[in-house]
């Protein structure tokens, strides 16, 4: 892609409205544009990224064993009345009605649409085990909407939903789960702490959330500071083996880990005192189980293998797709901008012309932008005549992880120069070797043709 034909409205002031980084940097790197007050219409760098983690989502959940499917967005309430939950969910949820008077909401979640589908569909043990998932934009009016789309009132969420025949396989499901979201956060160069929580309105027994720690983040949080040494890595996991995934979900629940709703003072102080941490946390998904407090509700119930009628034992899951570009943000910026993680990238590399309409320099750009996408990595190739000192600010403020510099000096040297966002390190070497090294890079994470 050239700079030139692309459509990156950046800012050089701060709006007003923006009050936390997140917000501030998506508005000044022209990723989005307010609509209406918590709603937001994605322009094409941060839909980008937003597409980014959406496959990530897809791909971990699809590993995991879950289908993919789509639901609507407008719901009938008929759906809603039959579990209890249309008059007490509260002012959260937008309700209409359509022509004929009868009366909808655009979902907030989709528990009574899954579970009134499989109930229709699906009437013997043998059908089980079963998960259904699906990425899908969500309303709720929040009273206050602020910091961007960290507490937007649309949103765009995975949920997903499993069906087991009991109490013990709806357990493994919750723990299939755990394993799969703590992949799909290290994809994205995060670390999300799986944190005990409440289940607020959806309800259940089991849940915790998945918190990243940020100053900016909307709950206090309390751990044992040993849980931030933990990492998933590479590791391979049998997601169909019970015993496995139990000890994923030991491994990582076992130290002291709570939000402040479930925070329990005594127990905290059990944790060593040199280990005891409070912070802010940004929620980026949650899972639940739940029993079968919907299904008796909705009708969903199997015949199990003695011939009884029973109903299906449930949970939900779901990690804000949305959200997790301003928390990946506000975990990794510095003061020049955005430093997007290679698993997340708009553009794997930015290439910098010094010397727009300088033969030998166009030449260059032009060698490198091709053997980058020959390596299976997309560039964003700065072509416009702009000042350096403009296309640098510009690369550091959108964040892409790596640069390659070009300019008529370097060139006479055969070099070019690789720059390092994260770190600000810079070399020069061939333009070869700057190819190698970022396919290099990208190749660890999977990405591009070096990658697959």
């Amino acid at each position: 892609m050239r700079l030139s034909r692309y459509f990156l409205p950046v800012l050089k002031e701060t709006p007003a409205e923006a009050q936390i980084v997140s917000h501030r940097l998506m508005l000044r790197a022209g990723m989005i544009k307010q609509s209406s007050a918590g709603i937001y219409s994605w322009l094409p760098l941060g839909f980008k990224v937003l597409k980014r983690i959406e496959q990530i989502v897809h791909e971990e959940q699809i590993r995991a064993g879950h289908i993919p499917m789509l639901m609507p967005t407008l719901q009938s309430a008929e759906l809603w009345q039959k579990s209890g939950r249309y008059d007490a969910y509260g002012p959260e949820m937008l309700r209409l009605k359509d022509r004929h008077d009868r009366d909808m909401l655009y979902g907030p979640t989709n528990e009574e649409m899954i579970t009134d589908m499989v109930g229709t569909f699906v009437t013997s043990y043998k059908s089980l085990p079963l998960t259904l998932y699906h990425v899908q934009w969500k309303f709720r009016d929040e009273v206050r909407p602020r910091f961007g789309v960290m507490r937007g009132r649309e949103f765009l969420m995975k949920d997903g939903y499993n069906f087991d025949l009991t109490k013990e396989a709806a357990l493994h499901a919750y723990n299939r789960h755990l394993v799969s979201y703590l992949r799909t956060y290290e994809r994205m160069g995060l670390q999300a702490i799986p944190m005990r929580a409440d289940s607020g309105p959806i309800g259940g027994d089991y849940t915790h959330e998945f918190l990243v720690l940020a100053d900016t983040g909307e709950s206090e949080v309390f751990y044992d500071a040993e849980i931030t040494d933990l990492k998933f890595g590479d590791r391979e996991i049998d997601y169909d083996n019970w015993d496995e995934c139990a000890e994923v979900l030991t491994e990582f629940t076992s130290r002291y880990a709570r939000t402040d709703e479930t925070h329990d003072a005594a127990e905290f102080a059990a944790v060593p005192e040199d280990r005891q941490r409070s912070a802010r946390g940004i929620e980026v998904g949650q899972i639940f189980y739940f029993g079968t407090e919907y299904s008796e509700k909705m009708g969903a119930f199997v015949q199990n293998d003695e011939g009884e009628r029973v109903p299906l034992h449930m949970g939900s899951h779901g990690i804000g797709v949305s959200r997790l570009l301003g928390a990946i943000i506000e975990a990794s910026h510095d003061d020049k901008g955005i430093i997007w993680p290679e698993g997340v990238t708009p553009f794997h590399c930015g290439i910098v012309n010094l010397k727009q309409g300088d033969a030998e320099a166009d030449a260059a750009c032009e060698a490198l932008e091709t053997a980058l996408e020959n390596a299976g990595l997309e560039p964003l190739y700065d072509d416009r005549n702009e000042r350096a000192g403009g296309k640098f600010a510009t690369m550091d403020l959108i964040g892409l992880p790596w640069r390659i510099t070009v300019g008529p000096r370097g060139l006479k040297n055969g070099v070019v120069e690789l720059t390092d966002r994260r770190t600000g390190e810079s070399e020069e070497v061939s333009p070869e070797a700057a190819v190698a090294r970022v396919a290099e890079v990208y190749a660890a994470h999977g990405i591009g043709t070096a990658g697959a």
